[in-house]
């Protein structure tokens, strides 16, 4: 059976300064909160002090104060109005969320702000956009800060929109050995794909 794992005052004062709570440092320590807790409980702040309070005492945060709360909210939409006005509110949901609720709620234009690109395609009826932050700040969700660009205009304007692997993959001259995909469309997509001379 392997040793228990044993932390030094010091590792633990690290793992203090770069986390938020006890639950926090035992993970970035790579143990659980109930093995770490009484490592914390004997050591004190100023070991010369007997009334110094302890590590657990000065690192334990009941109240999460300073977490950010990232858990995803499945039921609930965002309030975009509040969050493009204030900066705020944006953080329990996925920018993918942010990005259709503004969109529905015509906050952004479903078109690319640079070229104005904004072609459909057939089979889901999806626009090839990315929500891009011109601050370059992805926090910064304040309304004059958001614009939808197309993947043209990313890649020109902003950067990569592949990695290189992703592209190597796309490009690399390997016979593909996955079966072709088969669509499953309704007729109203079939008709559009007979009126574009996509299929027979």
């Amino acid at each position: 059976m392997p040793a228990a794992k044993t932390f030094t005052k010091s590792q633990i004062e690290t793992a203090m300064r770069y986390t938020k709570s006890v639950r926090a440092a035992a993970k970035y320590l790579g143990c659980s909160y109930q093995h770490l807790k009484p490592f914390m409980k004997t050591l004190r702040v100023d070991d010369s002090d007997p009334n110094s309070p302890t590590l657990f005492e000065t690192h334990k945060n009941q109240n999460g104060k300073g977490i950010p709360k990232f858990l995803p909210n499945r039921r609930k939409e965002p309030n975009v109005k509040n969050i493009i006005l204030t900066g705020t509110g944006w953080e329990s949901f996925t920018p993918e969320k942010i990005k259709v609720r503004l969109v529905a709620e015509g906050y952004l234009k479903d078109e690319c702000y640079t070229c104005g690109f904004n072609e459909r395609r057939v089979t889901d009826y999806r626009i090839p956009l990315l929500l891009n932050f011109k601050d370059n700040n992805k926090c910064n969700y304040l309304l004059d800060n958001l614009e939808q660009l197309c993947y043209n205009c990313y890649y020109l304007y902003i950067g990569e929109v592949l990695s290189p692997n992703q592209i190597r993959h796309i490009e690399d001259n390997q016979t593909v050995l996955a079966k072709p995909h088969e669509w499953n469309l309704d007729a109203d997509q079939l008709d559009n794909m007979r009126a574009l001379g996509l299929i027979d």
